[in-house]
């Protein structure tokens, strides 16, 4: 069985290990370096974005993340996905710098402008509602960027290679189309090393 981790400094962890667990692979909740030695997949999930940075230089994180991207699959959701991108509108530096896109944070407003949209994203389908809570959206994207799905003509989620990404929240809905396509790209990535 695939095994995914999810990052569990801040965030929606035990909802994310609910739908990775939903979807067929087995999930384990990471707090220390060393669980990222024998994971298939990992999950960045949605929190405060400069928050979770800072937890990931407290416990030496930056390095072992940015080394187990190298060769397995990395799905960032809302703050995973600033964290997962390359260049941050108005910050001179970025975080993992895994995604060749520009991201822009908090772009649809505060916390009180949280708000529920139906999406269509390619490779999963319609009908997908996305929960978006002081949600990022991606700016630009360079050219080996897979535009998966757009809201109000802003591209709210994205690919490349073997990431993926999303400005919404897919843990908070019992909708597991976004995670079980995760899953195929983790066990795709798994039968090429294999």
């Amino acid at each position: 069985m695939l095994k995914i981790g999810v990052l569990a400094l801040q965030g929606a962890v035990r909802e994310h290990v609910a739908a990775i667990e939903a979807s067929g692979a087995e999930a384990v909740a990471v707090k220390r370096i060393a669980e990222l030695s024998d994971l298939d997949g990992l999950v960045i999930p949605g929190g405060e974005s400069t928050a979770m940075r800072r937890l990931i230089d407290k416990y030496d994180f930056l390095e072992p993340l940015k080394k187990f991207a190298q060769n397995k699959p990395v799905f960032g959701t809302c703050a995973g996905l600033i964290l997962m991108a390359k260049r941050i509108q108005g910050q001179d530096s970025a975080h993992l710098e895994l995604i060749d896109m520009t991201v822009e944070r908090n772009a649809f407003g505060r916390q009180v402008d949280s708000f529920e949209a139906d999406l269509m994203i390619h490779g999963v389908g319609e009908e997908y509602t996305g929960v978006f809570i002081r949600a990022p959206f991606i700016v630009e994207v360079g050219p080996e960027v897979e535009i998966l799905s757009k809201h109000n003509d802003r591209i709210v989620a994205a690919k490349q290679g073997h990431f993926l990404c999303a400005a919404f929240h897919p843990e908070l809905t019992d909708d597991y189309r976004l995670h079980q396509y995760f899953v195929k790209m983790v066990q795709s990535a798994k039968e090429v090393v294999a």
